[in-house]
Parts: structure tokens; C-alpha cells; sequence
């Protein structure tokens, strides 16, 4: 399995980007994908997932109410909707995904994702 994540960019403080994440190789019927992010020399983040079998959605909290995750139907792929982006956002963001139905108490654990994409640099700034 591959993924491909694109869509980052530099973009002002208030504004928005799309985050883009395909799956191909072998591909699985339910899987569990997300988005982390890193900042240099800080610890990987979780910051959104998408369960496929029930379509439930997490967040992080400094996210929530800004981001918004969602799968695109018939294909295995997900994006990532930025809105209200400010400076913290900054980072590089990572896209993952796992054969695996992951339970609530997983889905924001990295180590529980097999697959991960090479990342896209998101910079908020004016």
C-alpha cells in the first residue's frame, strides 16, 4: 500500500487548504486512516481520523471546529479541510492508515497505523 498525500502550501493567518490523501497498492475494504504532524523537534501529533466502517470522526483539540476530515466515496482516498489556519498549524502533515477498524482509543495513537504517506509542509504565515 502507497499513499500519496498532497496539498500543502503557504497560506496567510484566517485562511484555508485542502489536504489530500490517495491510497493505492493493495487496498483494504475498512480501514482507519488519518493525519498527524510534526513540527522540527517536537513530537509527532495526531490531529484528525476517519473510521471507514461507521465514518466516525476524531480531532484533536486544538483543531476541532476548524478542521474537518472526510472520505471520498468510492475511492481510498481522504482529505483534509483547513479553515481558520494560524501559525501553530505550521508543521509537516503525515497521512496514515491502517486495515484495522481502530477503536476509539487508538485512533489518535500513531503507533497503531501501518502505512504512512511522505508528508506535505503546510506554512501558516503572513
Amino acid at each position: 500500500v502507497q499513499l500519496q498525500a498532497s496539498g500543502g502550501g503557504l497560506v496567510q493567518p484566517g485562511g484555508s487548504l485542502r489536504l489530500f490523501c490517495a491510497a493505492s497498492g493493495s487496498t483494504f475494504s475498512r480501514p482507519t486512516m488519518g493525519w498527524f504532524r510534526r513540527v522540527s523537534g517536537k513530537e509527532r501529533e495526531f490531529v484528525a481520523a476517519i473510521r471507514w466502517s461507521d465514518n466516525d470522526k476524531y480531532y484533536a483539540d486544538s483543531v476541532k471546529g476548524r478542521f474537518t476530515i472526510a472520505k471520498d466515496y468510492g475511492k481510498k482516498s481522504v482529505h483534509l479541510q483547513m479553515n481558520s489556519l494560524n501559525p501553530e498549524d505550521t508543521a509537516f502533515y503525515y497521512c496514515a492508515a491502517t486495515p484495522s477498524r481502530l477503536i476509539t482509543s487508538e485512533v489518535r495513537n500513531g503507533n497503531r497505523y501501518d502505512y504512512w504517506g511522505q508528508g506535505t509542509q503546510v506554512t501558516v504565515s503572513s
